[in-house]
């Protein structure tokens, strides 16, 4: 059984984040998910997200091609998590190109191209400024 593992915040899920998660499963059999934490979110973004970690990873769980879900604690454990989940490859965004390049010790790395105009912190900053237009 080949495995993929993923990661990713996964908040206001949109297309782009189906899209990049159907492509991870069609490498392999089996696609395992880390969904950063609130602290890991607030810490790499500088705020908190829309939805709880636990709202985000039974919306990623829901979906058809997602086999496990786990909550990602930090990215200085992404070696910790392959290993522990016996990845045979990482797939990540192309806005990490190369960030991860020195897993391929343990596993193939993988860096999908993003869904054009799709970005969850473009749509939270439409929402935003919708908002207080009024």
């Amino acid at each position: 059984m080949k495995k993929i593992i993923t990661f990713g915040t996964f908040d206001v899920f949109h297309a782009g984040h189906v899209k990049i998660l159907q492509r991870a499963k069609s490498l392999g059999d089996y696609l395992i998910v880390g969904v950063s934490s609130d602290a890991l979110n607030f810490a790499k973004k500088g705020r908190n997200p829309v939805y709880s970690e636990q709202d985000r990873m039974t919306i990623v769980a829901a979906l058809a091609c997602v086999d496990e879900v786990f909550v990602e604690e930090s990215l200085e454990l992404k070696g910790e998590y392959i290993a522990n989940y016996q990845a045979d490859v990482l797939v990540m965004g192309d806005d990490w190109a190369g960030k991860f390049d020195h897993f391929s010790e343990l596993c193939e790395v993988t860096y999908f191209t993003r869904t054009p105009s799709v970005s969850t912190t473009e749509i939270i900053e439409v929402v935003r400024s919708d908002a207080f237009a009024n």
